[in-house]
């Protein structure tokens, strides 16, 4: 059995479920993700609205009550073994990984996973019914050339420790990326707006280029958000897992993917790995 740890936005559990699901397939045994998040509640367990194939817990007490299959696994396997995220990027052990695991890391690249895509693909459609508003708004995107522009902000501005890692994406950034789609697509373009900070967004972002900011979601919806974003025809991201996934999940194979070339503000941070080889970095 594997078991992974999900805590942190719906960014994070997404990579988190991912990875714990290759592996889990690439032994053929089941998976159960432990939530472990806490008592955040802008960071709720959002992986109900989509069809994974695993067991959840919603807490790690909850996870240690009596299970048939964990029962079963320990007395086949004996306890787990506890591996945790080493370094930022893909680990070369982590293919090595026995049948008896628990995962307690971020694990943000696709190279943990990119054998088991069209599964992935498929496990991480949304499952819950959009809302009347959000079903309108699908139907005009996928009737346009459309793209996505996610802005992040929120805990990058508020939160010291993680405006020194992370810091924001510049208006010359997405400028520069609404510009460069602009310019490669032959069709009228429209630009969705997605941010955690819409009136920052509104007040900042100031372009001649067609664009609408999608503001009715929020953070118990943002799944809402992400399945927009995936039905663009392209995304243009910014420095965070969340809108990563909205990409990822983009299956338009003429999609442009741009992504800050600059990923941490932080200049000892890295994850090489991070990025798709084909989505271009300005």
């Amino acid at each position: 059995m594997i078991s992974t740890h999900i805590y942190g936005g719906l960014g994070n559990q997404l990579f988190q479920y991912s990875a714990g699901r290759a592996l889990s397939l690439q032994h053929g045994v089941n998976l159960r993700l432990i939530w472990s998040g806490g008592n955040n509640k802008s960071r709720a367990l959002a992986m109900m609205h989509f069809n994974v194939n695993c067991k959840i817990f919603p807490s790690a007490k909850l996870s240690k009550r009596f299970d048939f299959d964990v029962i079963k696994n320990f007395l086949k396997h004996g306890p787990p073994v506890i591996f945790c995220e080493k370094m930022q990027g893909f680990d070369d052990q982590f293919n090595s990984l026995g049948v008896n695991v628990r995962l307690k890391g971020y694990w943000q690249s696709e190279k943990f996973f990119k054998t088991f895509a069209s599964v992935i693909r498929k496990d991480l459609q949304i499952v819950t019914l959009p809302t009347k508003q959000n079903q309108l708004l699908s139907e005009k995107i996928l009737s346009k050339n459309s793209v996505a522009v996610h802005i992040r902000r929120g805990d990058y501005i508020t939160d010291s420790s993680a405006n020194t890692i992370h810091g924001t994406c510049s208006i010359e950034y997405y400028k520069g990326a609404m510009d460069y789609i602009a310019t490669k697509s032959r069709k009228q373009t429209i630009f969705y707006i997605f941010s955690d900070d819409i009136p920052w967004a509104i007040e900042n972002l100031i372009t001649e280029h067609e664009v609408v900011f999608v503001d009715h979601n929020n953070d118990k919806t943002n799944y809402e958000d992400l399945r927009l974003m995936s039905q663009c025809k392209h995304n243009i991201i910014a420095n965070s897992s969340f809108s990563w996934w909205g990409a990822w999940l983009n299956i338009n194979p003429q999609k442009i993917v741009i992504t800050p070339q600059k990923w941490y503000a932080d200049n000892n941070t890295k994850n090489e790995d991070l990025i798709p080889s084909n989505w271009i970095k300005i």
